[in-house]
């Protein structure tokens, strides 16, 4: 791999903010022309530097703006339990992000839902079912002040 310069730094960081871009547009805003600019992109890409392109959906409008942050501690720490539990984690449509934490949890969900009842009735029938969780505990989003989407890219 060959190390960032200055120019892909620039590069991830416009991409990163609208990934819609066309390579002249990237091209006209690093002072290069379109070919070095769109070899430097498939080299991030290949790199793994540039992960995949999405379209970030308005959960809001798709009535799915209810987010809960859920606390999750397994039964007990048993290499199969956790693995498992990632598995069938990795299926339910509602959970966007899991991680791993520290701490008096084992992990992390953000959940989408429509509403309250939307919420219960995940953790009864799709948490619930899951044979591996010990304990989980909820909480709620009010509103979501800050979210960019991503890593910071300084240059």
């Amino acid at each position: 791999m060959l190390p960032l310069d200055e120019t892909d730094m620039l590069l991830l960081k416009i991409l990163h903010n609208n990934s819609k871009l066309t390579i002249k547009e990237l091209a006209a805003q690093v002072n290069l022309s379109p070919s070095p600019v769109f070899e430097r992109i498939k080299r991030l890409e290949k790199e793994g530097y540039i992960k995949k392109y999405i379209a970030l959906l308005d959960a809001e409008k798709l009535n799915q703006g209810f987010i809960v942050f859920c606390n999750v501690r397994l039964k007990q720490h048993d290499r199969n339990i956790g693995h498992k539990f990632v598995e069938d984690i990795l299926s339910i449509d509602e959970v966007v992000e899991c991680y791993n934490v520290s701490g008096d949890y084992d992990f992390l969900l953000k959940v989408y839902a429509r509403d309250m009842k939307h919420y219960q009735d995940f953790v009864f029938n799709r948490l619930g079912s899951l044979p591996s969780i010990g304990s989980t505990h909820s909480t709620f989003v009010m509103a979501e002040m800050k979210n960019t989407y991503g890593v910071h890219v300084s240059h």
